[in-house]
């Protein structure tokens, strides 16, 4: 049956409705209907995701999912001890590691987050610090236009990490990286996965 397309969702075959961008191929929706917009509330988990929206930047998300697998090898799996202790042998490594994305501004910067991520552990730590920006409400778009691409509170967070030695934490990539973590719920009012996060009631 060919999928119901109606303003900016799309009706699958199993009758749910899922923004057009999570419907484009099944790693797409199997990350849709499972992770994003879900709460993580652990270090390596937050860090994993502050990393890949870094690497993100300038290309699609369906990329870096792709190479998550790799990313996550070639970052022992974003623990940020392991990472922080990245030295020039690692940079080169990670330069020649054609699974992921090679950029040295990137690579750097990650290793450096890995470093700040460890000196918050003295100061309640990097989940608590990124959840302590969830704004009072969230958004309720209707279509694609409603949802913002950043916010008072991702512009504060973004400056506050920058204070901390975080790099490629703009105010954009901090706001998806809050949609990503379900800190807001931009799910399209009309999909199925509105409200599913336990953060914010569906609207």
């Amino acid at each position: 049956m060919a999928n119901e397309k109606t303003d900016d969702v799309v009706k699958g075959e199993d009758g749910l409705y899922r923004p057009t961008w999570a419907s484009a191929d099944d790693l797409m929706r199997e990350y849709y209907d499972t992770e994003w917009g879900m709460p993580i509330r652990d270090e390596r988990g937050l860090f994993e995701r502050i990393s890949l929206e870094a690497f993100q930047s300038g290309l699609s998300w369906a990329t870096i999912l792709r190479k998550r697998p790799a990313f996550r090898t070639a970052f022992a799996d974003f623990n940020p001890d392991a990472v922080a202790a990245y030295d020039d042998t690692d940079i080169e490594r990670l330069l020649g590691d054609a699974g992921i994305v090679r950029n040295r501004a990137k690579i750097l910067a990650t290793i450096g987050n890995a470093r700040a991520t460890i000196d918050l552990r003295d100061d309640d730590g990097l989940v608590n610090f990124i959840w302590s920006f969830q704004p009072a409400v969230t958004p309720e778009p209707h279509t694609f236009s409603d949802v913002p691409t950043s916010s008072p509170e991702s512009i504060a967070l973004a400056k506050a990490l920058r204070k901390r030695g975080f790099r490629f934490v703009g105010p954009t990539t901090m706001f998806a990286l809050m949609e990503a973590i379900g800190i807001v719920d931009t799910h399209l009012v009309d999909s199925h996965r509105r409200g599913s996060s336990g953060v914010w009631p569906r609207a």
